[in-house]
């Protein structure tokens, strides 16, 4: 499932002069680091990811070797788990008759549509309010796509309560949740691939409160020692990180265990292993132009490292918005801000690589305005499926053989 090469090329016209030279930039420093047996991580946020099918996007681009693996939040594992995208109905609970206490802002109460497979797969382990669910069928409401999973019932609170087996399993094998919730997970999504692969998938620290229980199990099912400890060893092991609509990256990149930022120097000073961002290429594909600014007033002048060398407030100094990434992102020689929506910029990124690289992808998104963006999202709907397999406390032994 990809959108016409012409169409592809079309959204790249599109765009401002400086943020297709940034493209063109960004498929070269790609191509460049896998021609030369390089390795590429990316950094993803939540919402916009899921939503632009970037997270569908990324497997696919795992699948052929263009991507050696990705951190991102527990919300993005919980959409995972319950298959990217649902479909739901979106209701008003107190015409519902739910108690309003137990309602979100607005009073929605969703429902998700699941196909016999799914509801059979659910009905193993949730016993299913059957008046509840014809009731909903009855009360008007409107039909959306969104984050799977979530406040759909009954996939959200199924997924909640698969969270809790999957960490029990996770602690007793010593590995990260995101691991064994990939034994589970669609091939086609990051999750899925990673497990099949051989490649990791994690959660990095600051994005771990999302996902409901999901990013409780996640938490819980490896300390945050040893989760930053995987985290540097996948940014260490690349040699380009491309960051994703994702905030709060300086804490992801610039951990406690990396050096050219200066984080890590009591760590290195203690005989603690640790890797260092010099010489790496580091992307960002985000809408703050702010990013640029500040980006390009390092490149210029070396206000940011200046102001950080006199222990000035970098707001002021530059009078931008200045979020706390853009200071370890802007100093960095080999960083590459690239202006622009992500469901824009990553089809004609993974489409020119394609070309490039000689790869023959099965799926590139399209941006969820157009036509095809949203034939994509149907697509992901339909064709992606929630976890399954995830055995009972009793079975898990059972389970593990049969793999």
């Amino acid at each position: 499932m990809k959108p016409d090469r012409t169409r592809i090329e079309e959204w790249f016209q599109g765009l401002n002069p400086a943020t297709q030279e940034r493209i063109n930039q960004t498929v070269d420093i790609i191509a460049e680091t896998k021609e030369k047996g390089g390795k590429v991580a990316v950094v993803t946020g939540s919402g916009p990811n899921v939503h632009e099918g970037v997270t569908t996007l990324l497997a696919e681009l795992m699948r052929v070797g263009v991507v050696d693996g990705v951190t991102t939040s527990s919300a993005v594992v919980a959409h995972e788990m319950g298959g990217v995208l649902d479909r739901v109905k979106r209701v008003n609970g107190i015409a519902l008759g739910a108690d309003k206490a137990l309602l979100p802002r607005g009073d929605v109460f969703e429902f998700t549509f699941m196909d016999d497979e799914q509801r059979a797969i659910v009905e193993q382990d949730l016993e299913l309010d059957q008046a509840l669910l014809d009731a909903g069928e009855k009360i008007q409401g409107s039909v959306i796509i969104k984050a799977a999973g979530n406040m759909g019932y009954p996939m959200g609170l199924w997924i909640e309560q698969m969270s809790d087996r999957i960490r029990d399993e996770a602690q007793e094998k010593g590995l990260a949740f995101e691991a064994v919730a990939g034994w589970y997970a669609d091939e086609r999504t990051m999750l899925g691939r990673g497990a099949r692969l051989g490649l990791p998938v994690l959660v990095s620290i600051p994005q771990l409160v999302g996902g409901g229980n999901v990013g409780l199990a996640v938490g819980d099912s490896v300390s945050i020692t040893q989760r930053a400890r995987l985290v540097a060893d996948l940014l260490a092991s690349a040699d380009v990180i491309i960051e994703s609509a994702v905030a709060l990256t300086q804490e992801i990149h610039d951990g406690p265990y990396e050096m050219y930022t200066g984080h890590g120097i009591w760590a290195a000073w203690q005989g603690i292993p640790t890797y260092t961002l010099e010489k790496k290429r580091l992307i960002r594909i985000d809408l703050d132009s702010a990013l640029d600014r500040a980006w390009k007033f390092e490149r210029e002048s070396k206000t940011v490292q200046q102001a950080i060398d006199k222990g000035l407030p970098k707001t002021k100094l530059m009078e931008i918005p200045f979020r706390m990434e853009m200071s370890g992102f802007a100093r960095l020689e080999g960083s590459l801000p690239v202006i622009g929506d992500i469901g824009v910029i990553w089809p004609i990124v993974a489409s020119r690589l394609e070309e490039r690289l000689g790869l023959d992808l099965e799926f590139i998104s399209a941006p969820q305005q157009t036509p095809e963006g949203q034939a994509i999202r149907n697509w992901i709907v339909e064709q992606i499926r929630p976890i399954t397999g995830v055995a009972a406390p009793a079975q898990a032994q059972e389970a593990a053989r049969m793999r």
